[in-house]
């Protein structure tokens, strides 16, 4: 941070009103999560009120801890025990108290600050930006994708004062909240990427949501655009003096007039300044995407004084990289965290803060090289040993001629290699075993070779999961509840598709309060790999009831012989087992019927080993409106059951039976818990949120082959396939046994490959499958993607007469499944 503050000047720039003996130290970290405090007696915790979880609650803990200041919203009853042990400053809203701290910061910070905003490439242009510029300035930037309400203000707090230059991402999502944002961030220079379709639902219209964005500039000296952006490049001309806008076109008249030239290997861009100076750059990649990007970057160097020659030499440690912090399945059950690009402090901490939430393994490993270009060796080092002290790491292998120096007041073992190529040679892949293992590096080390020599060989394929879109989804559906209902999340189908161990694990940390399987062994399996979240088995077998209680399973009783069965075994073993009564209100599937009641409650009055946990019944069709009079005729058929059964059962008791459609066509109906299942994985099958929710998976493959074909040949067994005309065919990757359906042959389905359709040709084989490419400028290598972004799952299944289900249920596990934070 670059000034530390004391709880006086704070209460001063908040407008808070102070409780509490004020502490003697400087304040010198902010923190919103419990979690992320390494200096208690320096820090500020903010308790902010989320979906997620209600930072207040921690307070206790934190106090516990050493935190002696904490900024808590105006109606926090402070605990008569604690009023005597810290210092609690009372806002009207901390969110807003916290920005309005991050705006003072960033008013100590007189260098340049430059801030991106746009629909797409946001990210990529911040860091290629903060690579290039690290060759003449010591960087500070956004780490990841930082770029909201909250996540601006702990950008802002990690510049320091020996930086040169700030970067700073920003986003919106709806019309109003650019306002804060510019206000924290007030850029000297300003880049609008481009403009996209992305959470319009947020706006009345594109321009609205254009001159919301355009509001971060309003006070910026210049601004970089891209003037052929016909959309785009009006607005901002409408809008802002001349003198400020740095357009550039591949058309000329603009600042900078560009051309491009595609070369075997990359691209050769040249521009034509409008004083007639002439820069040409090399760059490592030819897509159209990557290559605007680099061209932002470029021009916002240059603004930036950066000369040609050093903005070059940036160029060539950059690669056409996946900017993502990535979870991948590791050799003998290791995890590996990818972050191979990253170089500083502050994506550092969110990488070990992402490590945190992992999954319990048995060593922590970090494996990191020096920080290049990061300003005063013994300052950042002195950082990062300060950072690790906090995360228990098990070894650090440090790679470099300077890291070296985290060895002393490292507690744990720690190796030092002078090179990527020293660290190569000893690298034994079988060393490691249910490790979890974080590589993170400048990019002239080359980590992806760690990752590729640990990183286990499954199969091309690849199921990618976004796990922020997995957030979003999950605190959509929150916002639509009341504050006290529980959540019980469906991972059973091995997450339907995503891989259940690693998303029960993210919804644990996320607050979920319930899980549910739908085979006691699906439960099993997250129990041995660490989760502790209370799991219901939907479809529990008796011969695996000593399993449920051995395990801590919760198993669904659906028939008066089921209950006696339970609680023969419960009798016999002298165990006690929680258990979920199914009703039946007329899904026909299983259940206790209405005529059953009396029984049921026999049963449970005798039953005294047998807790049970919830009551619940299933909507048949809360999905379509045709039948919503037959639903809302179950779920008064469900309150008149709950109502016969809750004089008998524990007030802890929930009930529940609203799933992801329900939640959002009967909200009125929550009772104590719902059920969130499809919803959470980006489908919304009402049809009224569908841009609200975010797909959080993406599967994609690789051309193995391209040929060329004559006309009248025929493609793929049975001879299905036929190129009338002759053409361009690509064999894929992927086939039935990876759950790609045999149904989309011969033209049924399509896959996009650079952001073009090309129809399955022939029929789907066993393990691959053949696409038509005529026309498209395609080689073996390129990535096809199956669907995810530009292909819905929903059109996919109503083309070949399914529902999403069954096409996320479908990927085989021989598919790899990869997370990532984007």
């Amino acid at each position: 941070m670059l000034k530390s503050l004391s709880i006086g000047q704070i209460a001063e720039i908040t407008n808070g009103q102070k409780f509490g003996e004020s502490e003697k130290n400087l304040i010198a970290q902010i923190a919103i999560d419990s979690r992320q405090i390494i200096h208690p007696s320096q820090s500020l915790f903010v308790a902010l009120k989320g979906a997620k979880a209600d930072g207040h609650s921690f307070i206790p803990s934190l106090v516990d801890l050493g935190v002696g200041n904490l900024l808590v919203h105006f109606d926090y009853v402070i605990p008569e025990e604690l009023k005597s042990k810290a210092v609690f400053l009372k806002v009207d809203d901390t969110r807003k108290a916290l920005q309005k701290i991050a705006a003072f910061q960033r008013s100590q910070f007189e260098k340049p600050v430059v801030s991106i905003t746009g629909s797409n490439g946001k990210t990529i242009v911040k860091e290629w930006l903060g690579q290039i510029l690290s060759q003449k300035f010591h960087v500070a930037k956004s780490p990841k994708s930082y770029n909201s309400q909250v996540g601006v203000p702990l950008s802002i707090f990690g510049i320091e004062e020996d930086h040169q230059v700030a970067i700073l991402e920003a986003g919106v999502s709806k019309s109003g909240e650019m306002d804060a944002l510019a206000e924290m961030i007030r850029p000297n220079l300003g880049i609008f990427t481009n403009i996209g379709t992305a959470h319009q639902e947020g706006f009345e219209s594109l321009e609205q949501k254009i001159l919301e964005k355009l509001k971060l500039f309003k006070n910026s000296d210049f601004l970089i655009y891209c003037r052929d952006q016909k959309s785009l490049a009006p607005i901002i001309e409408r809008n802002f003096r001349e003198e400020m806008l740095i357009g550039w076109s591949d058309q000329a008249g603009a600042d900078f007039t560009r051309s491009v030239k595609l070369l075997e290997k990359g691209a050769k861009i040249i521009f034509v300044k409008s004083d007639l100076n002439t820069y040409t750059f090399q760059v490592p990649f030819s897509d159209p995407a990557s290559i605007e990007n680099i061209t932002h970057a470029i021009i916002a160097a240059l603004t930036l004084g950066q000369a040609a020659e050093s903005i070059q030499k940036g160029i060539d440690h950059l690669k056409s990289i996946d900017m993502r912090l990535t979870l991948k399945s590791g050799i003998n059950d290791s995890l590996l965290i990818d972050d191979t690009y990253n170089n500083d402090l502050a994506g550092l901490k969110v990488a070990l803060d992402f490590m945190q939430q992992q999954r319990p393994k048995k060593r922590k490993i970090l494996i990191l090289s020096d920080l290049l270009q990061q300003g005063s060796p013994e300052r950042i080092y002195a950082a990062v040993s300060e950072l690790i002290q906090s995360y228990q790491l098990d070894l650090i292998i440090g790679v470099g001629t300077e890291i070296a120096v985290l060895e002393k007041g490292f507690s744990g073992k720690f190796e030092n290699y002078s090179s990527s190529e020293k660290l190569l040679e000893s690298l034994d892949p079988e060393r490691f075993s249910n490790d979890l293992i974080l590589i993170t590096g400048a990019r002239p080390f080359g980590f992806e070779r760690v990752v590729n020599r640990l990183q286990q060989r499954i199969h091309g394929t690849t199921l990618e999961i976004n796990l922020n879109a997995l957030t979003h989804n999950f605190n959509f559906y929150k916002k639509q509840l009341k504050p006290k209902t529980k959540v019980m999340v469906m991972v059973k189908a091995f997450a339907y598709g995503g891989g259940a161990v690693e998303i029960a694990n993210h919804l644990q940390t996320m607050g979920a309060d319930y899980l549910a399987v739908a085979f006691t062994d699906e439960g099993v399996i997250l129990r041995k790999h660490g989760i502790s979240l209370p799991i219901m088995v939907l479809n529990p077998l008796e011969e695996t009831i000593e399993l449920c209680s051995e395990f801590d399973l919760e198993p669904v009783v659906f028939s008066p012989e089921f209950y006696k069965t339970v609680q023969s075994f419960c009798e016999a073993n002298g165990k006690s087992i929680s258990i979920h009564l199914d009703l039946d209100t007329g899904m026909h599937r299983l259940g206790f019927e209405e005529n059953q009641l009396d029984e049921l409650k026999q049963l449970i009055s005798n039953g005294n080993k047998i807790q049970v946990a919830s009551v619940y019944t299933h909507l048949v069709g809360a999905d379509e409106e045709i039948h919503r009079d037959f639903s809302l005729e179950q779920l008064e058929r469900f309150k008149r059951m709950k109502s016969e059964l809750e004089g008998i059962l524990p007030e802890k008791t929930l009930f529940h039976a609203l799933n992801s459609a329900g939640i959002v066509a009967f909200p009125e109906f929550q009772f104590d818990m719902v059920r969130l299942g499809i919803g959470l994985y980006g489908v919304e099958v009402t049809g009224k949120y569908g841009t609200s929710l975010r797909s959080i998976s993406t599967l994609k493959t690789t051309i193995s082959q391209i040929k060329e074909l004559p006309a009248g040949e025929t493609v793929g067994y049975s001879r299905k396939g036929m190129l009338k005309d002759g053409g361009k065919i690509g064999t894929l990757s992927i086939g039935y046994a990876d759950g790609y359906d045999r149904r989309f042959s011969n033209g049924k389905g399509y896959v996009l490959i650079q952001g073009k359709k090309a129809p399955v040709i022939g029929n789907v084989c066993m393990d691959m499958c053949m696409v038509d490419v005529t026309g498209l400028d395609v080689k073996a290598g390129d990535e096809a993607i199956i669907y995810g972004e530009g292909i819905s799952l929903k059109e996919l299944a109503d083309r070949i007469g399914t529902i999403p289900y069954e096409l996320l249920t479908n990927i085989s596990t021989r598919v790899k499944r990869i997370y990532y934070l984007d």
